[in-house]
């Protein structure tokens, strides 16, 4: 079963740009294959610890993330929304984003939007869920 989301930050209703430093600074260390670098993204496949994966795709205005297994992945993922600032657009059609971001969004998807203090992965376990098994 295929299971994917997307990072997005936004400012003045607008997709900003993420920061690069902070996606290599997170994504660099749990890299488990060359990085690929073509038609305008980087592709990385990351590995945790305890040896779950995912396969991350770095664009200039947002991250997909594809095929997140079970296990310390998903913290990497939401380390990595977090220190970007992102929130999580999730299958469901939602976005899960920091209070903060609200009066950054663009017209008409606040109504869309879950609004919390603090990207947490209990967080995007309450707002994508519930999950059969769980993510950690």
């Amino acid at each position: 079963m295929s299971y994917s989301l997307s990072l997005y930050r936004f400012s003045d209703g607008e997709l900003a740009e993420l920061d690069m430093d902070v996606v290599r600074a997170v994504l660099s260390p749990v890299r488990a294959g060359r990085e690929k670098v073509g038609d305008g993204a980087t592709e990385y496949w990351i590995r945790a610890a305890d040896g779950s994966e995912a396969e991350v795709g770095i664009f200039e205005n947002f991250v997909s993330v594809e095929n997140p297994q079970a296990g310390d992945v998903w913290k990497i993922i939401i380390e990595l929304t977090d220190r970007l600032g992102a929130g999580i657009l999730i299958s469901s059609g939602a976005f899960l984003c920091p209070e903060g971001m609200r009066a950054q969004l663009p017209k008409g998807m606040e109504d869309d939007s879950v609004f919390v203090p603090v990207i947490t992965l209990a967080a995007f376990e309450r707002a994508a869920g519930p999950f059969t098994d769980p993510l950690t």
